[in-house]
């Protein structure tokens, strides 16, 4: 597996990792066992995912030491004027001492309050419940104003990014400012991305799957990703990319790719609390 190097104190993260967005309580329990078998040490989560509780119990009983871990959740949209007791509730379900990762949600910037969010993390991370801090959803405009307001840059912004959804400007803007970038929905929510002919090409030409081909792609771009399955077989073969290169011929094809349209909502209007 690899692992990159956050902005922050050394901290590093797996590249790959295991996502659990509209999983069941219950069946993310049961995912996060089976991916922690295959071999994942990093699950993301969120408040919002309504399953922190299955994910804090998948982990108590791997066996694995906390410290080989790395384990994310996010604040949702309702609390940025309440993110410790936030922070403090979440922890409490994933039954774990500290995060390694928590990240802003949404920016939600009609309600204003995600710099105010942002303090709050940023005291977090210094009395030491949180190893890094980082965002999602974040834009380029949202990102230039928390960094001109606060004093830690954040360590990662995961966005919808995929072959039809590159976000290549928004790329380059985290690269010129040392922020990783992390991509939801990496294989396109399963809406038509894994059956373009081109991919099927690829995945024949280096005996894998579309989905391989994919997380291999994002792997090459520098980017961590985090597939979500509930399939055991498909579990074990998301983290199955280590052992094949895409050549730069591979790689421009799959640029070409890209349509510039979300699958998500644009965070710059999304102001949804639940």
């Amino acid at each position: 597996m690899n692992s990159l190097l956050l902005n922050t104190d050394g901290v590093q993260i797996p590249q790959l990792g295991f996502g659990v967005w509209q999983v069941p309580d219950d069946e993310a329990e049961r995912a996060v066992s089976t991916a922690i078998a295959a071999g994942y040490t990093s699950i993301d989560t969120a408040k919002l995912y309504f399953n922190e509780e299955g994910v804090g119990r998948a982990i108590a009983k791997s066996g694995v030491p906390r410290e080989k871990l790395f384990i994310t959740t996010k604040l949702w949209n309702d609390e940025h004027d309440n993110a410790e007791a936030a922070f403090e509730t979440s922890l409490g379900k994933l039954g774990l001492d500290y995060l390694d990762l928590y990240l802003i949600h949404w920016p939600v910037p009609s309600q204003d309050k995600y710099v105010q969010a942002w303090k709050t993390l940023e005291r977090l991370y210094r009395d030491g419940r949180i190893r890094a801090i980082g965002v999602s959803n974040f834009t380029v405009e949202t990102l230039e104003r928390l960094m001109n307001e606060a004093e830690i840059v954040p360590s990662i912004n995961q966005i919808e990014l995929h072959p039809h959804f590159q976000q290549k400007e928004l790329r380059a803007f985290h690269e010129a400012n040392g922020i990783l970038t992390e991509a939801w929905s990496p294989l396109g929510q399963g809406k038509g991305l894994l059956d373009d002919p081109g991919l099927a090409k690829l995945a024949m030409k280096h005996a894998k799957s579309p989905a391989q081909v994919v997380l291999r792609w994002h792997i090459q771009l520098g980017n961590v990703v985090i597939p979500k399955s509930v399939t055991p077989e498909r579990i074990r073969e998301n983290i199955d990319v280590f052992d094949f290169t895409l050549d730069a011929e591979d790689m421009a094809a799959i640029g070409a790719m890209n349509t510039g349209r979300r699958i998500g909502p644009d965070p710059a209007t999304f102001d949804w609390m639940g």
